[in-house]
């Protein structure tokens, strides 16, 4: 139990990712930390990323994989603690590892080994733990944040919210982040599901028969492209394809699907004299699934009037036919919102803090990483290393 005006030299408001490693080290540089959540247990977003083998970083990392309306902002965090300085943690650790695809890095083993790893190292400095422990008022006077936990009140001259966005909800997340921020007047990015399946109605919803069927394509969204596989599912569209696009994505607006990324140009009509005789679906069912190539060519026809043998119609219909399959329009009518979301995008402005220490420029003490803020990466562990580098920027500066 906490005891009376208790007081360290930061407290860190949330014990995933980000908070863990500011914890770790910041208190290995001989600084006093509490860090203090109110989960049963740290590190629960952890625990079940990457199939519970935790995509804990990527090789590919860099500025250009990342969302913010800054975005600069993450280049220095991410110059001064790398994807290979976390990679050699991990080494040191013991703890075996594998690249899958697209320069992904996982546990060999479970996602229970990266959380125990980041709990030696608090251990190793010393950090005091506190979990299950609802947040009280929290007061800033003469240098000082207060704040009131169920064994009374601590204080420290920094305060650190690494308490993430509100994805996943289930997992004990909320938007605790915002509210603090707003109560010392950082501003917010509006916060959106990222990483989330879309949703499809109207006409698109036709797809939605083909639920469980997936596919690799090229996935995107204005000048942004992503080539992974993508999945129908009985609400629209998912699959690491869709996630990448959804959070670049925006309501009202198209998405296109290449179904045929790997197709040279003029394939079809190159198919029709070869196999004169055959029917649009006779030459996609070998290039997709089964299901997929039916549905493709019954729309394909209906559009394009396409109800005869290949070897009877213009080359011009069958170019148009190949345009639709290499940029096939869905326009979503929403996403799975918060509760399927990986990451949230958005968050408290960059504007409002230091690219270097993560301190918020108006309120000194005050430090912001993780989730919380408006810097969100791709799929694939680039959100997990800007956990890593973002909490060890600001444990510098604590």
């Amino acid at each position: 139990m906490i005891q009376q005006s208790v007081s360290y030299d930061a407290i860190i408001l949330g014990a995933g990712g980000a908070g863990l490693m500011c914890a770790a080290m910041a208190s290995q540089r001989g600084r006093k930390i509490l860090l203090i959540d109110h989960a049963d247990a740290a590190g629960k977003k952890i625990l079940i990323s990457g199939g519970g083998r935790c995509n804990f970083t990527n090789i590919h990392t860099a500025p250009e994989c990342y969302l913010s309306a800054n975005r600069h902002f993450a280049k220095s965090a991410l110059r001064r603690y790398t994807a290979q300085d976390f990679l050699g943690l991990v080494e040191r650790h013991r703890i075996a590892w594998h690249e899958k695809t697209l320069g992904q890095l996982f546990c060999d083993g479970s996602a229970k080994q990266i959380v125990r790893m980041l709990l030696d190292e608090c251990a190793k400095g010393n950090a005091e733990i506190k979990l299950n422990q609802p947040i009280g008022e929290i007061s800033h006077s003469d240098g000082q944040f207060s704040l009131t936990l169920s064994g009374g009140k601590i204080s420290a001259p920094s305060l650190v919210i690494a308490t993430g966005g509100p994805s996943i909800p289930k997992m004990g997340a909320t938007g605790i982040a915002y509210d603090l921020a707003r109560r010392f007047g950082l501003k917010i990015v509006e916060p959106r599901p990222a990483l989330v399946p879309l949703t499809l109605g109207g006409n698109d919803a036709l797809f939605q028969e083909l639920s469980g069927v997936s596919a690799d394509v090229t996935a995107s969204y204005k000048k942004t492209k992503f080539r992974e596989a993508a999945l129908f599912t009985h609400k629209g569209l998912s699959g690491p394809a869709i996630l990448q696009i959804s959070s670049y994505w925006r309501h009202g607006q198209e998405i296109g699907i290449n179904f045929l990324p790997n197709a040279a140009p003029g394939w079809l009509v190159d198919a029709k004299k070869s196999h004169p005789r055959s029917a649009l679906k006779t030459v996609l069912s070998p290039l997709l699934a089964g299901r997929l190539a039916e549905t493709l060519a019954e729309k394909l026809t209906q559009k394009l009037d396409l109800t005869s043998e290949l070897g009877n119609l213009p080359d011009k219909k069958l170019l148009q036919a190949e345009a639709m399959l290499q940029n096939w329009p869905f326009k979503p009518n929403g996403t799975e919102g918060f509760a399927k979301a990986e990451v949230t995008i958005g968050g408290i402005s960059t504007k409002e803090l230091s690219s270097q220490t993560m301190q918020a420029n108006k309120v000194p003490g005050l430090f912001a990483i993780g989730e919380a803020v408006d810097v969100t990466g791709w799929l694939g562990g680039y959100n997990f290393q800007w956990a890593w580098a973002s909490g060890w920027a600001a444990a510098q500066a604590l």
